[in-house]
């Protein structure tokens, strides 16, 4: 069973200037690859005619099925369909049933079809029609040595639809098409290189049909495990047994897998521990407090928290000890340690979890200098705190810092330590 490889190809001018944002052919590689299909490339084209066809050229070359999204409207601009036309020697013409769905469609919203309108019905002869069940234009289908091009518009929800309940069945049933089936591995805690290092040997012994990918984020490292074969149970198997072989080497740092976050893995141990959380945080505004509670359900753990900006308010809200800020400033590791501690009693909570820092991109001092934070977890049994030093990017330091203090929540609350 061989693969079958696709492309996608998006056009419009409206792309290419950046005042659209293609989000179709990720939702289409998403969707082909439940079906067994691999899209080796996406590509972009301007509503010229010329870059069109030779688009149209270099895709079938490369690929088997060729998904063409974009260009079907009514206007001049609008080229896919005359390309095709002309790629595949057709003549086009009305075509009856498109014309009666046409025609039914603007009735059915009150409009007149006129002659511009009308034209959405052409299609060329050598293609077979697909419905557009939600708008004007329809989608074409051709086939050319066992290799399909459709067409299909633009508009993300006219092109799903189509391509839901016409294209993927129709596609599926053309091909024989292997199953792909993909592992997530969620990481932090530990830089892409490192991880790499720990596990090269159980990456080299990785069989042919499985392959290891490396999907870096702020804080965070994605493993993807894909395999490909006939047996969808065979594969589910291989996958688990190599994933058990895995675990050993970066226990540690493995928080969840496939959909599971940061912040859902740390709810869903609170709420086994029955255990409840407050935040005080100063550089990060909130948007610690803002993650957690992104999860559904975080009522039961979460009791709330506080953000003292202002050194007045660490001292009036959370009682941190004037004396501490004046001897040590706000952006200190005894500074964070009061607020961790202070917070859980401020809340009656279980753990509290504290951030102060220079976000940046200004006030950093010699001493002090722009991206040091400070982070702090406490429960009424220890206290642990860690020294970051980021860069001068606002928002990427807010972002580096959260993670950071879920990744030493979820590590104090694992007990895993990063030596081990």
């Amino acid at each position: 069973m061989s693969q079958v490889p696709a492309e996608l190809i998006s056009i419009g001018d409206e792309l290419l200037y950046g005042q659209i944002v293609d989000t179709n052919s990720q939702w289409m590689s998403a969707e082909l690859d439940k079906i067994g299909i691999k899209v080796i490339r996406k590509t972009t084209v301007g509503d010229v005619e010329s870059e069109i066809l030779r688009a149209f050229g270099e895709a079938e070359g490369r690929a088997d099925v060729i998904l063409i999204s974009g260009g079907l409207g009514p206007t001049n601009d609008d080229l896919t369909k005359p390309c095709l036309a002309k790629y595949f020697n057709a003549t086009i013409s009305l075509h009856p049933q498109a014309l009666k769905e046409l025609t039914h469609l603007f009735e059915s919203r009150g409009f007149t079809l006129n002659e511009r309108n009308k034209k959405q019905a052409e299609l060329p002869d050598k293609c077979t029609m697909v419905r557009n069940r939600l708008g004007s234009a329809p989608g074409m289908w051709f086939e050319r040595n066992r290799k399909i091009f459709v067409s299909m518009p633009g508009v993300p929800h006219e092109m799903k639809e189509m391509m839901q309940r016409e294209v993927l069945p129709k596609v599926k049933a053309f091909y024989q098409t292997p199953t792909i089936l993909h592992k997530m591995i969620k990481t932090a805690g530990i830089g892409e290189s490192w991880l790499a290092d720990k596990i090269k040997d159980w990456e080299s012994n990785l069989p042919p049909h499985l392959k290891l990918a490396y999907l870096p984020g702020l804080m965070q490292v994605r493993l993807r495990l894909t395999g490909t074969g006939p047996d969808r149970p065979i594969l589910e198997q291989e996958i688990e047994r190599e994933i058990a072989k895995l675990l050993p080497l970066i226990d540690p740092f493995i928080f969840g897998f496939d959909s599971e976050t940061l912040e859902s893995a740390i709810g869903k141990i609170l709420v086994e521990q029955q255990k409840t959380l407050a935040t005080a945080e100063s550089c990060t505004g909130g948007h610690i407090a803002q993650t957690i509670t992104s999860i559904a359900g975080s009522s039961r753990y979460f009791n709330g928290g506080v953000v003292p900006y202002h050194n007045d308010m660490k001292v009036n809200l959370l009682h941190v000890n004037p004396e501490t800020l004046k001897k040590h400033g706000a952006v200190s590791e005894q500074t964070v340690i009061e607020m961790a501690n202070n917070v859980r009693d401020v809340f009656k909570t279980d753990i509290g979890l504290s951030s102060s820092g220079i976000a940046g991109p200004g006030g950093g001092t010699k001493e002090k200098p722009v991206g040091l934070i400070w982070i702090a977890y406490a429960d009424g049994d220890k206290t642990i705190t860690k020294k970051l030093q980021l860069g001068d990017q606002r928002l990427i330091n807010i972002q580096r810092t959260t993670i950071a203090a879920l990744y030493l929540l979820w590590q104090s609350l694992t007990q895993k330590n990063r030596e081990k």
